[in-house]
C-alpha cells in the first residue's frame, strides 16, 4: 500500500505544495465583508456558564441538582352567564433548595388582560389608515375589557392573613419566618376574574361565542394564581409576562374540582375521578369500550347528543373531579357543544388515551382525523425520546387555537359549513394537533424555561414535529423544519434579526426565529452533520436526562457533545449565537494534465515551505490548462514523456499483480470555493460526468479552519467533468445558489 500511495505522492506534490503556499497567502489578506477576523471554531467559554455541581460539564444533572415541588388542591366553577371564573385554592411548596426563602413569588399570567396592564403600552403603535367598525368601537369608544385577577385574599393554613405585594403579574408573599431548606408551607388564595372572549380580545384561553346557538366553547388556562420557579440558574424567575414569553413552572400535583353546567362535556389535565357521575351509564360503557380500542376511536358522546345539550342550558350544575400527578400546570376544555371521542394507545407496556373534543362544527374533519393525529403523534415522539408517561393526552378544537397544557391542547382547523375543506385546511389542523400534542414533551416534561427561552421547547419541538409530519405521510406539506425553508428568513436583512439566543421578547420575527430556524438547524445536525444514529441517540440522551427537570440551553449543546462524541461549538455558535447566513460557492475549476517536461513555474518559483522532504529521483508537473506551460496538444491527461516516466517507475515499484490493481485517473481538477456567508458549514459537491454518472463528496465544515474565505480540492477522475453542484439536495441553509453551479448557466429567480 506505501508504493500505491507514492505513485499519487508524485502526481500531486507541485499542486499540493502550489496550494498550501496560496492558502498561507491568502490568511494574510484582509477578511471580506461578513467574516470574523477570529477562529470560529474556538470553544464556546466565553459563552456557556460555567459547569459546577448542579449542571456538569456533560449536560447531564449534578448531584447537586435540585428542584422545588409545589401540590395544589382547588375548586373552580364556570359562571356561564356572566362568563366568569371563582376558584380557592391551596398551595403547598416544598423548598428543595439548600438556602431558606424569605418570600414566595406567584404568577398572575391574567393581569395581562387586566385595565392596568402595561403590554399595550409597549407597542410601537401607528394610526391604522381604515377600520371596521366594531374594531373602531372597541379600540376608541367602548370601555376597555378587564380580564385580570380580583384577588379576594391570601391566608396562611391557620386563617391568618399573609401579606402580599402584587407588581403586574407578579405578586410576592411575604413569609412569617424564612422557610428552610426540606420545610414546607401551606396557604390559600382565593380569587375570580372575567373570562375573556379570546375571538374578540385574543388570549392563549379564554371562550369561543357560537352567534347562532348562543353557546361558549371555553379553553381555560393560566386561571389561576401559580407558583414561579425557583432554581440554581435563575433564583426566582418573575420577568413579568409581556405576552410572547410563555411560562416557567414547577412540577407538582394538582386535586382539582370544576363545577360547570350539568349539560357540559369537559376534559382537564390529570385523570378523572367520577365518570360514573358526570357521563351517562351509556357513555360509561363506551368509554369502556375505547379503552380497548387501538385500531380507530370510539365516539363516546355522539353529535346527536352534543346537538341536544347545546339546546337545553341546563340551571343545574355537575362537579368534574381530577387528580394529576407530576405536572407543571392544569388546563380545562368545557362546553354543552362538545362531541368526545377516544382510543387507545400502546406504549411501553402500559395503555394510553388519545381523545378529541369537538363541535358539530369541526365535523367531519375533526371525527376522522384528530384522535388518530394524537395516538401518531405519541408513538412518533415516544420513539424519538422516551415513552409518554402520563395516562392520556387530548385534543380540544378551539378555532383560531394553538396551545398547550399537560395532557390537553386547544387546536384550530374547520371545514366549510357544508362540511367540505381543502388540502390546507386538513394539513393545517394535522399540523397544529401534532404541535400542541407534541409540545408534551417539551415543555411539559422537559421542562426548559419557555419565559427566557422561546426555541427550547418552540424550536425542539418543530423539529420533533417535522418528524412525525413525515412519518405520518412521506408527501406531507410540511412548512418548517428542512434547511431550505428557512433560507428566506436567514437571507434577509440582518438589522431585522435576532441570534436564536435571544430572549422571547426581543424577537421580530417570532416564529421564523424561535420556530423555524432551530428546526432547520437540529433537521441538519441529523441529515448532515451528525448523522441519524449519532443524532438520535444524542438527542433522546438529553431528553431522557432531564424530562421532569428544568434543562437550560448549556445543558442541550453539551449533552448532544457528550453523547455524540462530535465537536458542535462552531455549530451552536454560528447557528444559535449570531445571524450569520451560509452561502457557499465555487469560485474557479481548474483542469490540470501530467507532464515530465520541467515547466518554467517551477523553475523560477521554487517552494519556499514544504510540509515534506523534497520527492527523489523523476518528477511528473501538474500544468494548469491556460497556464503559461500549457500547450494545444494536451488533450489528454497524461503527455507523451509522462506516460513513459510512470510507466518506468511503475515498471520498477510494482508486480505485475500489483499493477493490475492500480488505477490511471485521466482527468485532473482543482476546484476552488468560496465562502461570501459567515456560517461555516460542511461542502457539499455533486459532480456529474461527461456519461451523466454522478458521485458525491463531503468535506466537513473544519475545512474552514485555516481559512474562513475559501479553500481548495482536487479530483482526479476516470471520466471528464461536465457539471460540478455544491449543496445540490438544499440540505445546509445556503442562501444563495447562483454560485454553486459550474459551468454557470441560467439560475431560475425566486418568482420563477
Amino acid at each position: 500500500m506505501k508504493k500505491i500511495a507514492s505513485v499519487f505522492l508524485l502526481f500531486f506534490t507541485l499542486i499540493s505544495v502550489a496550494t498550501f503556499a496560496q492558502e498561507i497567502k491568502e490568511t494574510t489578506k484582509p477578511k471580506e465583508s461578513g467574516h470574523e477576523d477570529v477562529n470560529k471554531f474556538r470553544q464556546m467559554y466565553d459563552l456557556l456558564a460555567t459547569p459546577n455541581m448542579y449542571r456538569t460539564a456533560s449536560g447531564a444533572p449534578g448531584p447537586e441538582y435540585y428542584q422545588q415541588q409545589v401540590d395544589y388542591k382547588m375548586d373552580i366553577e364556570l359562571d356561564d352567564k356572566n362568563t366568569k371564573l371563582y376558584g380557592v385554592e391551596t398551595i403547598t411548596y416544598h423548598n428543595n433548595a439548600k438556602e431558606s426563602l424569605d418570600y414566595l413569588w406567584v404568577q398572575l399570567d391574567q393581569n395581562q388582560k387586566a385595565k392596568t396592564s402595561k403590554s399595550p403600552l409597549v407597542v410601537n403603535e401607528k394610526m391604522n389608515q381604515s377600520f371596521g367598525l366594531d374594531d373602531f368601537s372597541r379600540k376608541y369608544m367602548e370601555e376597555k375589557f378587564d380580564g385580570g385577577f380580583k384577588i379576594e385574599y391570601v391566608k396562611d393554613a391557620n386563617g391568618k392573613a399573609l401579606p402580599f405585594t402584587t407588581n403586574q403579574t407578579m405578586m410576592r408573599i411575604d413569609l412569617p419566618k424564612p422557610l428552610k431548606h426540606g420545610a414546607t408551607i401551606s396557604f390559600s388564595i382565593k380569587w375570580w376574574y372575567n373570562i375573556n372572549n379570546y375571538m374578540v380580545e385574543g388570549g392563549r384561553s379564554g371562550y369561543e361565542h357560537f352567534p347562532k346557538d348562543k353557546n361558549n366553547l371555553y379553553v381555560i388556562a393560566q386561571f389561576y394564581p401559580r407558583m414561579a420557579v425557583y432554581n440554581d440558574v435563575e433564583g426566582w424567575q418573575n420577568m413579568q409576562f409581556w405576552g410572547n414569553g410563555e411560562f416557567a413552572l414547577p412540577f407538582g400535583n394538582f386535586e382539582v374540582n370544576i363545577t360547570v353546567p350539568a349539560d357540559h362535556v369537559m376534559e382537564a389535565t390529570g385523570v378523572l375521578q367520577n365518570r360514573s357521575d358526570v357521563f351517562t351509564a351509556e357513555q360509561v360503557k363506551r368509554y369502556a369500550l375505547a379503552e380497548k380500542s387501538f385500531e380507530k376511536p370510539v365516539i363516546i358522546v355522539t353529535q346527536a347528543e352534543a346537538t341536544v345539550a347545546e339546546k337545553s342550558f341546563s340551571d343545574k350544575k355537575k362537579t368534574w373531579k381530577y387528580k394529576a400527578e407530576n405536572v407543571r400546570d392544569f388546563g380545562i376544555a368545557t362546553s354543552r357543544k362538545f362531541i368526545f371521542d377516544a382510543m387507545a394507545v400502546q406504549l411501553g407496556g402500559k395503555t394510553v388515551m388519545a381523545t378529541s373534543l369537538y363541535p358539530k362544527e369541526g365535523n367531519p374533519l375533526w371525527e376522522q382525523y384528530s384522535t388518530r393525529a394524537v395516538a401518531h403523534t405519541l408513538k412518533s415522539y415516544s420513539s424519538h425520546t422516551f415513552d409518554y408517561p402520563y395516562p392520556k393526552a387530548v385534543s380540544v378544537n378551539a378555532q383560531d387555537q394553538g396551545m398547550e397544557y399537560p395532557m390537553i391542547c386547544w387546536n384550530f382547523g374547520r371545514p366549510d359549513e357544508d362540511g367540505k375543506y381543502s388540502d390546507r385546511v386538513k394539513y393545517g389542523m394535522l399540523g397544529v394537533i401534532i404541535h400542541e400534542v407534541g409540545h408534551n414533551f417539551f415543555p411539559m416534561i422537559v421542562n426548559s424555561d419557555e419565559r427566557q427561552w422561546t426555541w427550547m421547547d418552540e424550536g425542539l419541538n418543530t423539529f420533533m414535529e417535522y418528524l412525525a409530519e413525515i412519518e405520518w405521510e412521506a408527501t406531507f406539506p410540511v412548512d418548517r423544519g428542512p434547511a431550505k425553508m428557512i433560507v428566506p428568513y436567514m437571507s434577509g436583512d440582518q438589522k431585522g434579526l435576532e441570534p436564536i439566543m435571544s430572549n422571547s421578547e426581543s424577537l421580530r420575527q417570532f416564529g421564523n426565529n424561535a420556530y423555524g430556524k432551530p428546526a432547520a438547524a437540529l433537521n441538519i445536525l441529523r441529515e448532515t452533520i451528525m448523522g441519524r444514529e449519532l443524532f438520535d441517540f444524542a438527542f433522546k440522551t438529553f431528553a431522557n436526562r432531564w424530562k421532569f427537570k428544568h434543562p437550560t440551553p448549556e445543558d442541550f449543546f453539551r449533552t448532544m457533545e457528550d453523547a455524540s462524541a462530535v465537536d458542535l461549538d462552531w455549530f451552536f455558535r454560528g447557528w444559535f449565537y449570531t445571524t450569520d447566513f451560509n452561502d457557499i460557492g465555487i469560485k474557479e475549476v481548474k483542469r490540470y494534465f501530467v507532464s515530465s517536461e520541467t515547466p518554467k513555474e517551477a523553475v523560477d518559483k521554487k517552494p519556499t515551505r514544504r510540509r515534506r522532504p523534497a520527492p527523489a529521483g523523476p518528477l511528473v508537473y501538474m500544468i494548469a490548462e491556460g497556464s503559461a506551460d500549457f500547450k494545444p496538444e494536451m488533450d489528454k491527461a497524461f503527455d507523451t514523456s509522462a506516460v513513459q516516466t510512470l510507466a518506468d517507475y511503475l515498471q520498477a515499484n510494482f508486480s505485475s499483480d500489483e499493477r493490475a490493481k492500480l488505477t490511471t485517473p485521466k482527468h485532473f481538477y482543482q476546484v476552488t470555493f468560496n465562502k461570501p456567508g459567515g456560517l461555516v458549514m460542511p461542502i457539499i459537491v455533486e459532480i456529474t460526468f461527461e456519461d451523466g454518472t454522478k458521485e458525491n463528496h463531503t468535506f466537513p465544515a473544519q475545512i474552514w479552519n485555516m481559512n474562513d474565505s475559501e479553500v481548495s480540492r482536487t479530483f482526479a477522475t476516470q471520466k471528464a467533468i461536465s457539471k460540478i453542484v455544491v449543496d445540490p439536495k438544499e440540505e445546509t441553509a445556503d442562501i444563495d445558489t447562483s454560485n454553486n453551479i459550474w459551468p454557470k448557466g441560467e439560475v431560475k429567480s425566486k418568482f420563477d
